[in-house]
């Protein structure tokens, strides 16, 4: 636990203020170990009781100044600190406790028995036991069980789980819904808002779904914490003034014939889906997600993958030409009587993205060991990803040839043109585009 401040009088904590620094400010009042009053930049004051639980550290709210005392901040913390020694949660211990003394107040005004009161108060204690409040962790569980039926595909759903387990839990997982504020908002997201801007802005986001639904839930009520507008966006700054450019890093156009021999050097079924993905300059998903009947004429002049809508970004279906050295690659797999999938986990199921980015690290890491540079994006300096390999391809179309600029657009299967001119054209230029592959593939093999 902290050591114990100067106990400070009513009038002193009054005067205290923001020290003008970047975040808030924290003053200990004394009276109680770990006490603290904290004061924003805005001037806004509340109680904070910081303490240590299960060795990690905890800022527990108590309530705003001047609307909870001196007084009875000090009691309310005292209400914190034996519920740690005694092992009962923390996060109730303050809210019992104060509403146990209203009890006993008005009993005794009223002038009522005192066993009236102790009894009273008991029925608080345990009802509050019994309605044990739902923690962060819990509601993302719950809301989860719904929300993710409405991602299209795996990737989308573990990337929504991942990011409040590895960045939202650690700090306000065990925290009562009911309790969190915008103070523990921002200590979740300040690692992260320079340095991982976009991510940390999906996080807000999504904590305040989760929030939100507990409002609905009536888990919590108020106004939501982790909402931007008129709330965080006084406390943070905004994510396009520290936010970096964070384009994937791509194969450079001088590396990709090198890089592509060695690819084509590493054997396993991760290394065959990176070659089917460059050569069709695809999303790791679509690939991962191929199915054999998705396939047609692979034996015939005019070999086609048509992938389904619900597999894509813009949720359209998408037909891929396919060149004779992306026919290769599916010819030469070894087929899974167990699997439908064309590049399969070893036990059957889905290939995991880890899989294929895996290949490219490790062709990294090889080209390292010998002494090289390796395969670097040209402006970031970071080691190229599989979802940069499309930027490749983007280059490789605009430097290296006369293709039209939405001939290039439809092969990534980005959206070309206005509502009006997509409603006017029907065709998807398929037939030019297989030259477009056949020429991309022709590029690679040098």
């Amino acid at each position: 636990m902290p050591k114990v401040a100067k106990e400070l009088k009513p009038a002193a904590v009054a005067s205290l203020r923001h020290d003008g620094r970047a975040g808030h400010a924290f003053h200990a009042v004394g009276g109680v170990s770990g006490l603290l009053l904290q004061v924003t930049a805005t001037g806004g004051r509340s109680w904070i009781m910081r303490a240590r639980i299960k060795g990690q550290r905890k800022h527990l709210g108590l309530g705003s100044f001047p609307e909870v005392s001196l007084a009875e901040a000090r009691r309310r913390a005292a209400d914190v600190r034996d519920a740690i020694r005694t092992g009962a949660d923390p996060a109730e211990a303050w809210r019992i406790g104060a509403a146990a003394r209203d009890l006993m107040a008005k009993g005794y005004a009223q002038g009522e028995a005192w066993v009236t009161a102790r009894n009273q108060r008991e029925s608080v204690q345990s009802g509050a036991v019994a309605a044990m409040k739902l923690s962060f962790s819990k509601a993302v569980d719950e809301y989860l069980k719904t929300k993710l039926t409405e991602f299209k595909n795996d990737k989308h759903q573990k990337q929504w789980r991942s990011t409040l387990d590895t960045y939202a839990r650690p700090i306000i997982g065990e925290t009562s819904v009911d309790k969190i504020t915008v103070h523990d908002i921002e200590r979740t997201l300040t690692p992260i808002w320079d340095t991982k801007t976009e991510t940390a802005s999906r996080l807000r986001g999504r904590i305040e779904n989760v929030l939100a639904w507990a409002t609905v839930k009536k888990h919590r009520t108020g106004d939501n914490p982790a909402r931007w507008k008129g709330n965080l966006d006084a406390v943070m700054p905004k994510p396009s003034k520290v936010a970096k450019t964070d384009n994937q890093p791509a194969l450079q156009l001088k590396d990709a014939p090198v890089w592509w021999k060695a690819l084509k050097k590493r054997g396993g079924m991760g290394a065959r889906a990176l070659e089917f993905l460059t050569l069709c300059a695809s999303r790791s998903g679509e690939i991962r997600g191929a199915r054999w009947d998705e396939f047609t004429d692979l034996d015939g002049d005019n070999p086609m993958w048509t992938i389904p809508a619900s597999r894509m970004k813009a949720g359209a279906e998408h037909r891929v030409p396919l060149s004779p050295a992306a026919v290769a690659v599916l010819d030469a797999l070894p087929r899974s009587p167990e699997s439908p999938f064309v590049f399969w986990a070893a036990r059957g199921g889905m290939l995991s993205d880890m899989t294929i980015s895996k290949v490219m690290r490790d062709m990294q890491e090889a080209a390292i060991a010998k002494g090289e540079s390796g395969w670097l994006d040209r402006v970031s300096k970071r080691t190229a990803v599989p979802h940069g390999l499309r930027s490749t391809f983007r280059d490789w179309v605009a430097e290296k040839t006369d293709y039209p600029r939405d001939m290039a657009e439809m092969a990534l299967a980005h959206t070309v043109g206005s509502e009006v001119e997509r409603a006017y054209r029907r065709g998807d230029m398929l037939e030019k585009r297989r030259a477009l592959m056949v020429d991309w593939a022709t590029f690679l093999n040098g």
